[in-house]
């Protein structure tokens, strides 16, 4: 079953993000409150905790969701083998698959302790074309 593990926002760019217990996705915007929401393609970021575990397999102390800053942790689904354009929904919000991975211009502090960083390859963004409320616990459903 594929669902959400975490929901997680933050104030500014460039620093984790934390987890919060509700979150209001926004039509062609993103998630209220989160400083990477906009008009663009990029409104929302998904990572899989599978992913997060393949950097605790490599000896990264402390990690948790959030850490890569990460919109919406999931679980469940091989996240970077979906296709740009691919629709899901968690309860009423339909997002759209934009792009798999980025490049990182400057690399985060991750990638500095140990060479590595799995958000790049394998974290996806996406855009809200149908807004709602989310959850952690909450079911994700592919269309």
């Amino acid at each position: 079953m594929c669902k959400v593990v975490a929901v997680n926002i933050s104030a500014k760019k460039g620093v984790h993000k934390v987890s919060v217990d509700v979150a209001e996705c926004i039509v062609n915007f993103g998630i209220k409150g989160d400083a990477h929401a906009g008009n663009w393609h990029r409104q929302v970021s998904f990572l899989g905790i599978e992913s997060i575990e393949k950097m605790k397999d490599l000896g990264l102390t402390g990690l948790c969701t959030g850490k890569f800053a990460e919109n919406i942790t999931t679980s469940g689904v091989e996240l970077y083998t979906l296709k740009i354009g691919t629709r899901f929904k968690i309860n009423d919000v339909l997002f759209e698959v934009t792009q798999i991975g980025k490049e990182c211009h400057k690399k985060c502090e991750i990638y500095n302790k140990i060479g590595d960083c799995v958000m790049p390859r394998e974290g996806i963004f996406a855009r809200v074309l149908q807004g709602g409320i989310i959850k952690p616990g909450d079911s994700i459903d592919f269309c």
